[in-house]
């Protein structure tokens, strides 16, 4: 996670942020997505090859750049994984009322507090884990502009593999307010075997079993998975290969890859409507 402006979900320089929904009237529900890396050139260079995105640089000095499919940001990205012995991954975040509340029920129910709560205008920002170790974030304040379009368009999935789906949810429904008895909160269903977070109908996020707290394959140990929607599956995971990365399983729909610097990430088909 990088607590900065261009990390962010209130990210102020995005087009439209004039206009930006407070995180109060999406409360519980991802609203943005981070990666930390070491290397920004290289960084920019695999996953505009990969996804194609291009780059704007915040005003926070040459660390930082806010990743843009088309006209829409996508990613808040930050190259101070060596310089702040930081993991290099990619963290959601969510959309709270405040984040000094959702930083102290966390600690109250066993989960971590990383990094803040800390100001970042317009809004707050924290880092935590979960009980099983699954880092997360939380923002509190305005959302980047146009964030409708950064839901439909851009990241707009994420995954939670953990040891036990229902006490997860049971730990993210405490400390986020979903399945609330407060207008507007996330509902919460469970389909399939897997627990579904639905925010004003769509799905928005998966948790799932089966992932082992101790393994030493941080892959199968608890970890929320960021999933970009791609038009060629196969190409992007071609791409990777190329461009130093990795591909650790592949299919027809999705591949589940590895940037250079072992971030984790998931290609999703995208399938017309």
């Amino acid at each position: 996670m990088n607590p900065h402006q261009e990390s962010t979900p209130g990210e102020p320089s995005a087009p439209g942020a004039r206009g930006s929904v407070s995180t109060r009237s999406v409360f519980g529900s991802p609203c943005w997505v981070s990666l930390t890396s070491r290397d920004l050139d290289a960084t920019q260079e695999f996953y505009g090859a990969v996804l194609g995105w291009t780059w704007r640089r915040g005003g926070l000095g040459a660390h930082f750049r806010t990743a843009l499919a088309g006209d829409v940001p996508v990613a808040g990205v930050a190259a101070v994984a060596a310089m702040w012995q930081m993991a290099v991954a990619w963290t959601p975040y969510f959309a709270v009322p405040s984040a000094d509340v959702a930083a102290s029920r966390t600690r109250e129910r066993g989960g971590t507090v990383a990094v803040g709560p800390i100001s970042l205008p317009p809004g707050r920002a924290a880092l935590l884990a979960d009980r099983d170790g699954a880092t997360f974030g939380v923002w509190e304040g305005e959302l980047i502009g146009n964030w409708e379009a950064w839901r439909q368009d851009a990241p707009a999935f994420i995954r939670l593999h953990t040891r036990d789906a229902f006490d997860s949810a049971i730990f993210y429904g405490e400390v986020l307010d979903w399945a609330s008895d407060r207008p507007g909160c996330c509902e919460v269903h469970y389909e399939g075997g897997e627990v579904v977070l639905r925010s004003r109908g769509d799905a928005v996020a998966r948790i799932v079993s089966g992932a082992l707290e101790a393994a030493p394959d941080p892959t199968i140990r608890p970890h929320w998975q960021v999933h970009f929607a791609v038009a060629d599956v196969a190409a992007c995971a071609r791409s990777a290969e190329k461009h130093g990365g990795s591909v650790l399983i592949e299919d027809d729909d999705e591949a589940v890859l590895r940037d250079p610097d072992g971030a984790q990430f998931t290609v999703t088909s995208r399938r017309e409507p």
